[in-house]
């Protein structure tokens, strides 16, 4: 028995793909929706249970998720995530192999820039026993909190992040003053000439070199561009909230 819990905000455009992708695995789909688009109407109709809940941060619709379950296991999924035919057979099969020994799983990311698959793949915790998860927290960058290990489904989700300029650009918008608001809060050393060429330079190269982007091509630096544009967004509004305070 395993829930699904999907957090969204205006995510009409990719929610159906999302709730359709794990029909086959779980009996349980909740949907913690704060949109203004028909984003809970589409989860709905899918067969979703969808509760309104206004967004403050990630960790605190995670937590008013946890609540609304009875199942045993709980899958955290993003709505630009999908889960696919291979990955929900793993997930069936490690339940049943590993169940008693471990509190829950990460889950592997395929990560997909534009439609395009960008050779990437990181891990992330998701899916736990309900009686193991203690609560999440962290404003933007949220992080589990639990007892025993976790481990780990082989089989990768696929994650369409950054589908366009317009989504990408609204969403920088938005996150990069949680972002900023964060470092404010930790006392974060006055912002200078200096800070804003290290973390743009930071940003370009992480994705450029690090993550690989240079492998493609002209999507590869257009992404890697955008990555120091978001950071100079972030350290800009910290900047800004610097100088008010």
């Amino acid at each position: 028995m395993i829930s699904v819990l999907i957090i969204t905000k205006n995510e009409e455009d990719i929610i159906s793909d999302c709730i359709k992708s794990v029909k086959e695995l779980a009996d349980e789909v909740v949907v913690v929706d704060d949109s203004t688009d028909s984003t809970s109407e589409i989860a709905e109709k899918l067969g979703a249970k969808v509760i309104k809940n206004e967004f403050k941060n990630f960790s605190d619709q995670r937590n008013y998720a946890l609540k609304l379950v009875q199942n045993e296991w709980i899958f955290y999924l993003d709505a630009d995530e999908r889960a696919t035919p291979k990955f929900i057979e793993e997930v069936k099969g490690k339940m049943k192999e590993e169940g008693d020994i471990v509190s829950g799983f990460f889950v592997r990311r395929k990560t997909f820039y534009f439609g395009k698959d960008w050779n990437f793949i990181d891990k992330v915790e998701r899916i736990f026993k309900k009686s193991k998860l203690l609560g999440w927290r962290g404003v933007v960058h949220e992080t589990p909190v639990f007892d025993g290990e976790l481990g780990i489904i082989n089989e990768p989700i696929v994650h369409q992040t950054h589908r366009n300029l317009s989504q990408m650009l609204e969403k920088t918008n938005n996150w990069s003053e949680y972002e900023a608001r964060l470092r404010l809060d930790a006392n974060h050393p006055q912002m200078n000439i200096l800070r804003f060429m290290r973390v743009i330079v930071t940003g370009f190269v992480r994705s450029y070199i690090k993550e690989k982007g240079f492998k493609n091509g002209t999507a590869g630096l257009i992404e890697s561009i955008y990555q120091a544009y978001s950071m100079f967004i972030t350290y800009a509004k910290l900047w800004e909230m610097q100088k008010k305070s």
